[in-house]
């Protein structure tokens, strides 16, 4: 779910050099297409984030952890760079842009 840090800091420099190629590119990790990507589909960070502070509650509250439920994520989001597309040559359809939650132009 988390890039490799070592990629999600040069993340702008992937970008670039992957649009120079003119190449799609995808991630799970919605950073990657609003600095460059094409697009990105994954769980929603921030609501993973949010989630883990139920369970530090219960935790501070004594709640063992093997009696915490285990959750998957429920929220996804899809995020579509237009402004890389044009660059490489792609077009969106616009059915994929209605269904994007966030499209970058």
């Amino acid at each position: 779910m988390h890039p490799v840090p070592v990629a999600f800091r040069r993340r702008r420099e992937i970008a670039a050099f992957a649009t120079s190629k003119h190449l799609p590119t995808y991630s799970d990790t919605s950073e990657f297409s609003r600095d460059g990507l094409l697009l990105s589909y994954g769980p929603d960070i921030a609501t993973i984030y949010r989630r883990a502070g139920f369970y530090v509650d219960r935790l501070l509250r004594g709640v063992k952890a093997a009696e915490l439920p285990v959750e998957q994520p429920t929220k996804f989001e899809l995020v579509i760079n237009v402004k890389t597309a044009k660059a490489i040559g792609l077009t969106i359809p616009s059915s994929l842009l209605a269904r994007a939650d966030e499209v970058i132009e």
